[in-house]
């Protein structure tokens, strides 16, 4: 095989004696063996070619910090809603092994990118559409009573990485207790309006680094990384589509494509605001409690993980952050305390009582 780096000898040798059955069911190469992509988890996959021109995916998810059994069992859910997901042909949930389908290897970000490389405006709006289309199909016929609650102990836990990994390990702040009022104010406002919304079937990372460009007769995108699937507010996955972390877009362009999902949306029946105005401040406000997540993470990725490339997002994520904060005086203590990390202040009036 290549040589592919094992975090301990008993994780390699699993890994053998779990694939040498599935080698001849499979038409198996084990010498093509390699890494397809790294995890921000501990959780990577890895490509093993076949005799037969194609490939397979295989899911390494070391059971002590993985479970796969919500990956399966969300699979099962996804699928039933007509979505093109991987298929699962083999699985070890013990082990933290599964050999899924290959759905290629041309994400959206990159076929994205290149559509703004080219200014081909046709093409992005093709791949927008297929994947607001695939969105609504699991908005509109997934469960999600089936799925965990996506309540408001779960969004303050993910605000708390962002104060405890960017604002005092990246950065170094300790906030003072006017700082601290200013935070708890600003989280508050955050989880009531992700509290408010109707909550529907949510897929907690449908961004464009999970999505995969497929020919359209096979269903496109093909959807990874579903396994944290929630019941959860209704516009949490399509801002994370609009405003990803890894690719910005004009507000023109954003706009355009919101209203296109708010009107398909009230067309199926899903409860979503019936005005525009109000779901876009929804949509605003749910991706920057995102971001700030995204950012705590990123923080967290470098410091405690030795993985520090993602940290060069950073100015995109405060970025978003900024814009939507200035924008309303609901949010005005958060963008004192967010310009105050970018190193330097605006000039605000408001009071908090």
């Amino acid at each position: 095989m290549n040589p592919i780096a094992w975090p301990k000898p008993q994780r390699q040798q699993d890994f053998h004696a779990w694939l040498q059955p599935l080698i001849q069911a499979f038409n198996l190469l084990p010498d093509s063996l390699c890494e397809a992509v790294a995890d921000a988890s501990t959780r990577r996959y890895l490509r093993i070619a076949n005799g037969s021109g194609g490939s397979y995916i295989v899911m390494d998810a070391p059971p002590e910090t993985n479970n796969v059994q919500p990956f399966i069992q969300v699979a099962e859910h996804m699928r039933g809603c007509g979505l093109h997901i991987p298929t699962i042909f083999a699985a070890d949930e013990r082990l933290g092994f599964l050999l899924l389908s290959d759905l290629g290897t041309l994400p959206y970000l990159k076929a994205l990118l290149n559509t703004q490389a080219q200014d081909n405006k046709a093409e992005a709006n093709r791949l927008m559409r297929d994947a607001t289309q695939a969105l609504l199909k699991w908005q509109s016929q997934g469960d999600a009573e089936r799925l965990p609650l996506f309540d408001q102990v779960f969004v303050l836990r993910e605000l708390h990485i962002f104060k405890e990994w960017c604002v005092e390990r990246e950065y170094g702040r300790e906030w003072d207790e006017t700082q601290l009022k200013w935070w708890a104010h600003s989280c508050k406002v955050l989880a009531d309006n992700i509290a408010a919304q109707p909550f529907v079937p949510m897929h907690r990372d449908f961004m464009v680094r999970n999505l995969m460009v497929c020919p359209a007769e096979d269903g496109n995108p093909g959807v990874l990384d579903f396994q944290d699937a929630v019941k959860g507010p209704i516009s949490y996955d399509f801002a994370s589509l609009l405003r990803d972390a890894f690719i910005s877009w004009d507000e023109e362009q954003e706009l355009d494509w919101a209203i296109r999902y708010w009107e398909q949306a009230r067309k199926l029946g899903l409860p979503i605001n019936a005005d525009f105005g109000e779901f876009w401040q929804q949509l605003e406000w749910t991706g920057l409690q995102r971001h700030l997540k995204i950012l705590g993470i990123f923080c967290r990725l470098k410091h405690r993980d030795g993985k520090p490339h993602h940290a060069s997002d950073l100015p995109r994520l405060f970025a978003y952050a900024i814009k939507v904060s200035t924008r309303y005086v609901q949010l005005s203590p958060l963008t004192h305390l967010l310009q105050e990390l970018q190193g330097s202040l605006v000039e605000t009036s408001f009071t908090l009582r």
